[in-house]
């Protein structure tokens, strides 16, 4: 029988685990040909959401496994965790705060089935502020225009792959990276299913604004040529127009006998220059610090305890 694997990522989720859990739990009567394994990936949580999921594993031991991270390693390491240890012939990812209908798995598997390897849900709308709209239209616009030219408009983060898909993306071994990006980068022809996000009706979100800057500044270092072509341009042009306007000085003082006020244009040049040269070491410096955070090695993150019904069965032998 074929397994089908759910991944969720637990991040301060205390609220939102009673209505979740059950809801996926359902899914098994969806799919009477398919077992389910739903792995939940707790990353680092303070509240008492490991309790909850441990207590939930307690009562459905042969499908519900629970991923211990030692600390907070962020949502992208922790799906990637999620992909080390579920075993299904496709696996799907969902967050825990329902705000993705998990019975659009049920569509997912039908594309699998009919052979995809790549089932992406992407957001044809979201019940969601102007801001948030805008800012999130903005950042998958640049991907596409920038990074990715035909990646989903809408973004994704509710997906399902195949096997084959989990294999390739445990033998890539990267940090600071976008997960949902990397399995877009894999190529495998994506099939694509739209629905409207969910407000969140419980909790609140863990997704702040740092974290979003920290996602869009790795897509782009992982993904893109673009701030190091960008900076080889502006480089070029404002040394073309340094030695131009250093032309126009000398011409004008050695042919024209015209005084060169200097105090002001030097300010302006030094304040313009000394601008894009920080604003460069900038950028390189974000490539180079994930150069340097590759060649040290250190895993993107770290499993302190699994707990399922096999590790169950193993202590009482």
């Amino acid at each position: 029988m074929k397994k089908f694997s759910i991944i969720i990522p637990v991040y301060y989720n205390e609220l939102n685990l009673p209505d979740t859990i059950p809801q996926l739990l359902t899914l098994s009567e969806s799919f009477p040909d398919f077992v389910l394994e739903l792995v939940f990936v707790d990353d680092g949580s303070g509240d008492n959401s490991l309790n909850i999921l441990l207590d939930f594993q307690s009562q459905y031991p042969k499908i519900i496994k629970v991923v211990k991270l030692t600390r907070n390693f962020g949502a992208m390491a922790a799906v990637q965790a999620g992909m080390t240890i579920a075993t299904g012939n496709c696996v799907g990812v969902i967050a825990a705060d329902l705000q993705d209908p998990p019975q659009l798995f049920n569509e997912m598997i039908d594309h699998w089935e009919k052979g995809a390897k790549a089932v992406f849900a992407t957001r044809a709308d979201r019940e969601e502020s102007f801001l948030q709209k805008f800012f999130s239209n903005l950042h998958y616009a640049l991907v596409r225009r920038l990074a990715i030219p035909q990646y989903p408009s809408g973004g994704f983060d509710f997906f399902l792959v195949d096997r084959q898909v989990v294999e390739e993306l445990n033998r890539i071994h990267e940090k600071n990276t976008n997960i949902m990006t990397l399995i877009f980068w894999l190529g495998f022809q994506p099939t694509l299913v739209s629905y409207t996000r969910q407000s969140r009706k419980k909790g609140k979100s863990r997704w702040t604004l740092g974290k979003r800057v920290k996602l869009f500044v790795d897509t782009f270092v992982a993904f893109s040529y673009f701030p190091i072509q960008i900076l080889s341009a502006l480089g070029f042009l404002v040394a073309f127009g340094a030695f131009l306007y250093g032309a126009i000085i000398f011409i004008t003082w050695m042919f024209y006998g015209i005084e060169v006020m200097g105090w002001v244009p030097t300010m302006i040049v030094l304040t313009f220059t000394a601008g894009i040269q920080m604003t460069m070491l900038g950028i390189l410096g974000e490539y180079l610090w994930r150069t340097l955070d590759e060649t040290r090695s250190r895993p993107h993150f770290v499993i302190d305890e699994v707990i399922d019904d096999a590790l169950k069965t193993e202590e009482k032998k």
